[in-house]
């Protein structure tokens, strides 16, 4: 589908088109395997890194390309064409969920050191939030670190992460000062540091090709010059700054498989055979059809809207928070319809849609749930008078 939006430059275009076709060369022919085994190949990602993919939103002086949040809007929408929301997310993970903290936070000496392998793909990070206790309340997690001298000793869990298993660095919060309900700070840790493991490879509903673990941090000693990363104690607000981001990367991934199923359920209905016609011949089918793509395209409308108001410097806070909550719930509506168009097809493992709509369901929980944004919402509404 050509994409129609009114936010679009050419050069933003052009990346959309890239990476369409990137996913279409790269990932479509080889992720069945990638599912399989777990994870997605460092080769694909150090791909994207030599085309500079990975560093849309990197400032020009740190060596990326300096776009702003519609860029990383069209790239993740391009991204979900791939059908393999595993890959896209083990990607977007790195980009635009732990990259911008380094970006955001980091020290001349700690961008030096470190992004130069993550724009080129040969440093893979994981961001490190999520709890057993605490997900979408940020503000409860228990994993904490001490001050000892110029060092910090960090013990604690983490939940849900991806990119945790084979990714090189994980930026991971921590409670620093206990009595400040929103005293975390931030902490850059390789995977090699002592004390700090992987617990459980976790088995995952969809997003297969992905390596999602719980980590353990067990007496973990960092230097505090070396990988306390921004102010300390002010982790939390630069969590919530970025959240924003997040839920869009999440969105626009579920917008462009949304998309693609959605082309795919058009392409089976048209050519399988029923009632002397095909199944597209009959109305009821059409019809479900054309509301699912009035969905998607108002989806994708609100999703690009809330990334310029973030361009122009507004707080997106409301906008974005509604179109994850609504956008997510219509993609995994989308994705329900499609397979059941899909007929029997669509619960057979081999049929793209059947894992399109597994990998769906995660989005209305990741990155802040439904409940969630819709009390975010709701926070910022006016009451009528």
């Amino acid at each position: 589908m050509t994409h129609r939006n009114a936010y679009m430059t050419d050069e933003l275009s052009a990346i959309y088109e890239q990476t369409r076709d990137f996913v279409a060369k790269e990932v479509v022919p080889e992720a069945a395997k990638w599912e399989e085994d777990g994870k997605v190949p460092r080769e694909v990602l150090r791909k994207l890194g030599s085309l500079g993919m990975l560093g849309l939103r990197v400032p020009e002086e740190m060596g990326g390309v300096g776009l702003g949040p519609i860029a990383s809007a069209a790239f993740s929408e391009a991204l979900g064409s791939s059908t393999y929301a595993g890959f896209d997310v083990t990607v977007l993970v790195h980009t635009d969920m732990a990259g911008p903290h380094l970006v955001n936070s980091g020290s001349p000496e700690q961008i030096a050191q470190w992004m130069p392998g993550m724009l080129g793909g040969e440093t893979i990070t994981a961001i490190g939030v999520s709890e057993p206790d605490a997900g979408s309340d940020v503000a409860g997690i228990k994993t904490h670190a001490r001050k000892d001298g110029d060092d910090w000793v960090i013990n604690g869990r983490k939940m849900f992460i991806t990119n945790a298993v084979y990714g090189d660095m994980s930026i991971i919060a921590a409670r620093t000062n206990p009595d400040d309900k929103y005293g975390i700070s931030m902490f850059l840790v390789p995977r090699d540091t002592k004390g700090f493991a992987v617990s459980k490879k976790l088995d995952k509903h969809g997003w297969r090709c992905s390596d999602t673990a719980e980590l353990v941090l067990d007496d973990v000693r960092l230097s505090g010059k070396e990988h306390l990363l921004g102010t300390p104690h002010r982790g939390f607000y630069e969590t919530m700054k970025n959240f924003q981001n997040e839920r869009m990367v999440l969105v626009g991934m579920g917008v462009g498989a949304a998309q693609r199923a959605i082309d795919l359920t058009l392409e089976h209905t048209q050519q399988r055979p029923a009632f002397g016609g095909h199944l597209f011949d009959l109305g009821a089918i059409r019809q479900r059809m054309a509301m699912n793509q009035a969905k998607v395209d108002a989806v994708r409308a609100s999703m690009y809207h809330a990334a310029w108001l973030g361009e122009q410097g507004a707080d997106n806070v409301k906008e974005m928070s509604g179109v994850k909550a609504w956008g997510c719930e219509v993609v995994n509506q989308v994705m329900y319809e499609c397979t059941q168009f899909h007929g029997g097809m669509g619960f057979i493992r081999e049929t793209a849609v059947e894992r399109m709509y597994r990998d769906a369901r995660v989005l209305t929980i990741g990155g802040g749930a439904t409940e969630v944004m819709l009390e975010e919402v709701a926070k910022r509404s006016v009451r009528a008078s």
